[in-house]
């Protein structure tokens, strides 16, 4: 029997690190700004988007340790390294953001039978403090390096989108008067959040559990290896993703007939060019002669 251990080397960008730290600064020191805003202003509308901020700067202040942790590398302990560490932080900034969501429900709800008075004014200044805080984060984090960037500037991004929101929702109030705007503004808000966060947990889940990457057809992989000459059937076959990029494989390879040490060499690497062709960054491969019996065989 032979094992493949197939790596890939991992360049992570200090650059890109700190474009995330940048970022999370901006971002945790306007929540306090927001936060302090929205109570000065009496705009549920700009308390619940300090809220949506605050999750945000909890995933941003996770992406960016993470972003640090994973140039460690492997340990004795995560032999896969810190990868799917990533997964926790998606996990604590989802709780985070349903609560938020849930009491600015709570709070937003009853103002829309009883509509408050809200100081349109400071809400259009707080808008525009609020687009050019993060504009400037995302143009920090869109010169992405990572994949970890590219998602932090896209939620930056659905930032400014939703402070564009607020901008209009206050000029709104300032020309018609109308209280009732606002607690509409935070619905919509709280909403678009907990949406966003049923997606997250929609793309968290199936990785946790160790299911088969939705980019990948495993008949596909099954059908490309048999092909390979010397190669009677697999079995076993198990692949699952660290962290929905880091794609690892596990399987079983009967041969037609027993081969050389050489020949071994040779087919050993077609199998790894199929699944680096498939995007599996680690393969652990056990060859089995036509006549042995596995014990581990599953049937699948």
């Amino acid at each position: 029997m032979a094992h493949n251990h197939h790596h890939h080397g991992h360049n992570h960008s200090h650059d890109g690190a700190g474009n995330i730290g940048v970022a999370f600064f901006l971002n945790l020191s306007f929540t306090l700004i927001e936060l302090v805003g929205g109570i000065f202003t009496n705009s549920i509308a700009i308390i619940s988007d300090a809220v949506h901020d605050f999750g945000d700067s909890v995933s941003l202040g996770l992406a960016w340790y993470f972003q640090r942790l994973s140039q460690k590398g492997k340990t004795t302990q995560y032999t896969y390294g810190y990868k799917r560490f990533s997964l926790l932080g998606a996990i604590i900034n989802s709780v985070v953001l349903v609560v938020g969501s849930i009491y600015i429900l709570l709070q937003a709800v009853p103002r829309l039978f009883a509509p408050q008075e809200t100081n349109p004014a400071g809400m259009f200044a707080l808008a525009v403090l609020g687009i050019i805080v993060n504009g400037v984060a995302v143009l920090r984090t869109r010169k992405a390096s990572s994949i970890n960037e590219r998602v932090v500037s896209l939620h930056l991004l659905e930032d400014v989108l939703g402070w564009v929101a607020v901008l209009i929702g206050s000029i709104l109030m300032q020309v018609t008067g109308l209280t009732i705007i606002d607690p509409i503004l935070s619905i919509a808000i709280a909403c678009f959040v907990l949406l966003n966060v049923v997606k997250n947990i929609k793309q968290v889940l199936p990785i946790l559990m160790q299911g088969i990457p939705a980019d990948l057809d495993r008949a596909h992989i099954v059908e490309e290896l048999e092909e390979i000459g010397q190669v009677r059937n697999i079995h076993d076959l198990h692949i699952w993703s660290l962290d929905e990029e880091y794609k690892v494989l596990t399987v079983h390879i009967v041969l037609t007939e027993a081969v050389s040490a050489p020949d071994l060499i040779e087919l050993k690497n077609k199998i790894r060019d199929v699944l680096k062709e498939e995007g599996i960054q680690h393969a652990t491969i056990e060859f089995e002669t036509p006549d042995e019996i596995c014990t581990f065989e599953d049937g699948v």
